[in-house]
């Protein structure tokens, strides 16, 4: 069946400053509860928008480095590996997903501090957003072959979910750029944009707090940036390097940067370059990003969601990494949602952060890492066709993941 939806108008404008509380709105009971926190306990989370309840984050301390490229050797790389990023670490490894121990080509490369986002270029290479600047590696031979560092000022290098540094990274459709969302803590990030055959950074954009995920519009013409701590998107022209935010926040912001109620990362539509955005396994935001507008469609697995992507027909893979509540809300997930709305809903064991699906649209790889507590080493290998899941050992905390 395919689900109503609502029209929900908001503002575009400038870039903000740290986003206020605002009124409740609209919420199912669940997150009315959430929404009725104390101040003070708000306040206290105030540096944890994904976070457990009770935790805090107990990020290391590291001085900037720039390590050596390193590998096992030129192992052979065929189509259909995958090359996911280790945040527990500091590499990228290759593993053959067909293989429970990732067979006998898996290798790790040296890429630079808790590597996040992934993008693979046609020519073969891999970028990828580090806490010290843009790594490329070369998927053929397995080496580091340059780490670009990033003009924004991002403070110590450090590990963990809040850590400084590259967050989301995209492709331009040309290969000609690599744009990668910056953390800055404590601040808004900022989209930095890479010259791929320069090998530099030549501009930078000023976006919202904590840029999860960055995508780009088919013709290339616009960038994307979801920022998590900022309840929305930022629009980038990529001719022109202005850009406009659009708030996306079906719950409101009541809670600020405590709120578990966030924008994570975001699909374009291939069809018609809307961007979906999910929240919750409740909501999925339609939103489009020349007039601003955000339609609201109904989901089914009531799980926090954070990683999804889209295939060439319009599915979308939503990841739930599980609970806001373990006595209201259902456990880790993948959503296998078609282009009518209607939805497949198959259990994970255990959080996990990310997807990918190959190439023929049978298998989406889900990466176990997870940006917060409870995470495990190996990604969940899930049968589209028949929801069958099995688990590939993977690097450290793994969560980037591209499809070779």
């Amino acid at each position: 069946m395919t689900h109503r939806a609502e029209e929900v108008p908001r503002t575009v404008g400038a870039v903000p400053t740290p986003v206020p509380s605002t009124g409740p709105g609209t919420r199912t009971p669940v997150r009315r509860r959430l929404a009725a926190l104390t101040g003070a306990v708000l306040l206290g989370a105030a540096l944890a928008g994904c976070a457990d309840r009770g935790a805090a984050p107990a990020e290391a301390s590291a001085q900037p480095s720039t390590p050596a490229p390193t590998g096992d050797g030129p192992a052979r790389t065929s189509e259909g590996m995958l090359v996911v990023t280790d945040f527990g670490a500091d590499s990228v490894t290759f593993l053959d997903p067909s293989e429970p121990d990732g067979g006998p080509g898996r290798s790790s490369v040296t890429v630079g501090t808790a590597p996040y986002g992934i993008a693979l270029d046609d020519d073969g290479t891999a970028w990828v957003a580090t806490a010290e600047g843009v790594a490329a590696v070369d998927t053929a031979t397995r080496e580091r072959t340059a780490l670009i560092p990033y003009e924004s000022g991002t403070g110590p290098v450090t590990t963990g979910e809040y850590r400084g540094g590259g967050m989301g990274i995209a492709l331009s459709p040309d290969g000609k750029h690599v744009y990668v969302g910056v953390n800055v803590p404590g601040g808004n990030g900022t989209l930095e944009v890479v010259d791929t055959a320069e090998r530099r950074v030549v501009t930078s954009v000023p976006v919202g707090r904590r840029p999860f995920d960055v995508d780009v519009s088919r013709d290339g013409r616009q960038v994307y940036t979801t920022d998590h701590d900022s309840f929305g998107v930022t629009v980038v022209d990529a001719g022109t390097w202005r850009s406009r935010r659009i708030e996306v926040a079906p719950y409101g912001t009541e809670g600020g940067l405590g709120s578990w109620l966030k924008p994570h990362y975001t699909a374009v539509r291939p069809s018609d370059g809307a961007l979906l955005i999910p929240f919750e396994g409740e909501r999925l935001a339609v939103v489009d990003p020349d007039t601003g507008r955000v339609r609201i469609e109904r989901m089914t697995a009531d799980t926090h969601q954070h990683g999804v992507t889209v295939t060439d027909d319009g599915s979308l893979y939503v990841v739930g990494t599980g609970p806001i509540d373990p006595t209201e809300d259902e456990g880790p997930s993948l959503t296998v949602r078609a282009p009518d709305g209607e939805e497949r809903v198959v259990p994970l064991s255990g959080p996990h952060e990310d997807v990918a699906v190959s190439a023929d649209g049978r298998t989406a790889y889900v990466s176990g890492g997870f940006t917060r507590d409870g995470y495990w080493n190996g990604l969940s290998v899930v049968d589209v066709a028949t929801g069958e899941v099995r688990r590939v050992q993977a690097g450290v905390r793994p969560l980037g993941i591209a499809v070779l």
